[in-house]
Formats: C-alpha cells, structure tokens, sequence
C-alpha cells in the first residue's frame, strides 16, 4: 500500500502529534543543561524546573505593591483588546464582504481599495494610531483591526464570488430582493467560512497586540514580557510565551469546535 493511503490508529495518530513537542522538550533540557554545567549562574537557558517553579509563583503569588496575581491581570487586560479587535473585525469583514461580493458597484468601488490597504504593513502605521488615537486602549484595538480587517475582507468577499450563481438566480426567480439574497442565500454560506478566517487571523492579531503592549502599555502580556527582558528573567519571559500559546492553542479550539457543531456539512469543520 502506498504512503499517501495509509492513515495512522489513534493511538499512533496521539503518538506522531506529541512527537514534536516531546523532541523539543528534550533540545531545550540538553541544551539548558549544557550551559547551566559551564556556568551554573547562566540565564539564556533555564532549566525546565525552574521554569515550572516560576510559573507556580506567577500563577498563585500576588504582587507585593498591587496584591494582584499579575498573570492574570495582564491575561484579562490582553484578552480584551483580543477579543475586541478581532470581534469587531469580524463584524465588519462580514458586512463589507456580503456588500463587495454580492453588488457590482460596490465591488468596483472597495475591491482595488481594499487590496492596496492588505498591502500596507500594519507596525508601521503603530505610531500613526498612536498620535490619533492616544497610547490607551483605543491604539491598541485599531491596530488589530487594521492589521487582520483587510485580510477579512478579501477572504470573505472571494467567498462570496464563489457561489454558484445557479442559487441567486433562483432566489431571484422567486422573488427574493437582493437583501433578502445576502441574509437567506449569501450569509449562511459565508458564516463556515468566517469562522475559518477568525481562526487563521489569530496569530498575526497575538502578534499586532504584542507589539502594541510592549511599546506603550501598563498591564497586559506584551508589557510584561518586554518589562522583563531588561533583567533577563527568562524563566519569566518563557512562562509567559508558554501561557499566551496555550490560550491561543484553546482559543482556535474553541473556534474548530464551534465550527463542528454548527457547520458539520463544511470543510471548514473538518
């Protein structure tokens, strides 16, 4: 039998996916304990006990001058601009998608628009957001938007073109109006795929609101990070990218998840 039609068990399925993690786990405690043998006082590399008693401290310990457990304060203040910024990009790639994908005029006006816009690299604009908008929450919420909406957009509306036209002609046959088409033929073809978009924008939006928290913030992960770094606390450092994976990691579970139980006909829910 041919490699490409032989499918792994579930067991050796749970073994190939925890391959890779277990491989690096392994390079980095070799490569952490070389280093520590020939200076026992080295930062660069940590070891992996010292990482895990760091995040228990982290985790558990509140903070002497705030009596807050900081992790969690700048979990809750980055999932906010987070949930914001992608939720409000969301909200509005869908409603100019159905526009540019379904009216010919409005496709004419935004589509040139919108490809210049994907093209323009969102860090660079971060200091114009901030003169506009202020170094408060405002800056860091639009910078999400402008750096994942553009993307948005184009993917949605391409998915829009993509349906047949077979099923607007007969929506139209019966009398359907053109919004009757967008909310009734277009929308729930769009809404398997939005969930697909969302999931392939999370990181470059992790990546936008870093950048945005390390340069000018007072709470949240990217400023604890970049806090940190001038004292080379990495124990500190890597407990924190370890955190903020792991709740991207759950955050595109939840949406794969939720993409399975409401679109189970999709390739989307596969």
């Amino acid at each position: 039998m041919r490699l490409i039609n032989q499918q792994p068990g579930i067991v050796l399925r749970t073994a190939l996916m925890a391959l890779p993690f277990i491989l690096v786990f392994v390079a980095y405690s070799i490569g952490s304990e070389i280093r520590l043998a020939a200076n026992p006082s080295d930062k660069l590399l940590p070891a992996p006990s010292t990482i895990a008693a760091t995040a228990e401290r982290l985790f558990t310990e509140p903070d002497r001058r705030s009596e807050k457990v900081l992790l969690w304060h700048d979990t809750g203040a980055s999932l906010m601009r987070l949930l914001l910024g992608v939720g409000i990009s969301a909200a509005l790639a869908t409603n100019i998608g159905l526009l540019i994908g379904l009216l010919p005029h409005v496709r004419a006006t935004l589509a040139g628009f919108v490809a210049v816009l994907s093209m323009i690299p969102p860090l660079a604009v971060l200091p114009i957001l901030f003169i506009v908008f202020g170094l408060g929450e405002v800056s860091k919420v639009v910078l999400i938007v402008v750096g994942i909406l553009p993307f948005l957009i184009r993917d949605l509306s391409a998915r829009v073109l993509e349906i047949p036209r077979e099923m607007i002609v007969k929506a139209e046959t019966l009398g359907a109006s053109s919004l009757v088409i967008a909310l009734r033929v277009a929308l729930p073809q769009l809404l398997p795929r939005l969930i697909q978009a969302v999931r392939l924008s999370l990181g470059p939006a992790w990546l936008f609101l870093i950048a945005a928290e390390a340069i000018a913030s007072e709470q949240g992960l990217g400023y604890r990070i970049f806090l940190v770094r001038r004292f080379l606390a990495m124990d500190v450092i890597l407990t924190y990218v370890i955190w903020i994976t792991f709740i991207a990691f759950m955050m595109d579970l939840a949406l794969r998840w939720m993409s399975r139980r409401l679109f189970p006909w999709t390739e989307a829910g596969l």
